[in-house]
């Protein structure tokens, strides 16, 4: 099976995730809009599609033009009903593709933070198997509503954390697919930000969150397998 990885610079890429498609025998293409090339096969083409997070905020269209043009992308893949996992700002676009509104969060959650899975995820196929609860790597300021017809999945003190829409598309706010380079780029680029108890932290937690990672993840990909198995 293809899978598309839709990303958002350089530093926030597939990881882990990128990671289980292979080993699972998939081909990943990594692809931006930002690039303004054309995506890389047909989306027909593509049993999945994974969307990724990145510094900029879902609605800041004048600054990047092209997430009007992404929101589009994404509203189609939700009218074709293309098995989607968006993280962090991939949630916070598919939220908007699915015309719900998209905010900053009460407050920023920067760091190894606590998350627990409500009822609704208690028979889901991808959160399901997850610890009821369980400590996430976060690193946002924005939020988003919960779409028209979507089951919250995880919730942490400060927002959602985690939704299902229909049967095919999910998005978590925190960031499953992360790897010890990418949070090493991200601490560098923003040596302020996070709190200074995080090199400690991610020493204690990176590991098992890695495997919670390869666990969600591979469960969206046997979704995705089930979906392109039965047409």
């Amino acid at each position: 099976m293809d899978v598309l990885g839709v990303i958002h610079g350089d530093d926030c890429r597939s990881g882990v995730f990128g990671e289980v498609a292979r080993a699972r025998g998939h081909r990943l293409d990594e692809w931006s809009l930002a690039w303004g090339t054309p995506i890389p096969e047909p989306l027909d083409s593509y049993g999945a599609v994974m969307v990724f997070g990145g510094a900029m905020h879902p609605h800041q269209d004048d600054h990047h033009p092209w997430l009007r043009e992404e929101t589009l992308f994404l509203q189609r893949l939700l009218d074709l009903g293309m098995p989607t996992l968006g993280v962090c700002l991939g949630a916070q676009l598919l939220a908007r593709a699915a015309h719900a509104p998209v905010m900053p969060a009460p407050e920023p959650e920067i760091g190894w933070l606590p998350v627990e899975l409500t009822a609704g995820a208690a028979d889901d196929p991808v959160l399901g198997g997850l610890p009821p609860s369980f400590t996430a790597f976060q690193w946002h300021s924005y939020t988003h509503g919960l779409p028209a017809g979507a089951v919250e999945l995880a919730r942490s003190r400060v927002c959602t954390q985690a939704f299902r829409l229909g049967s095919r598309v999910w998005g978590i706010q925190f960031h499953a697919e992360i790897t010890a380079e990418q949070i090493e780029s991200w601490t560098a680029e923003e040596p302020d930000v996070p709190p200074p108890t995080m090199p400690a932290e991610t020493d204690l937690n990176l590991a098992g969150w890695q495997a919670i990672g390869r666990r969600l993840s591979g469960d969206f990909l046997a979704v995705a397998e089930g979906i392109r198995a039965a047409v």
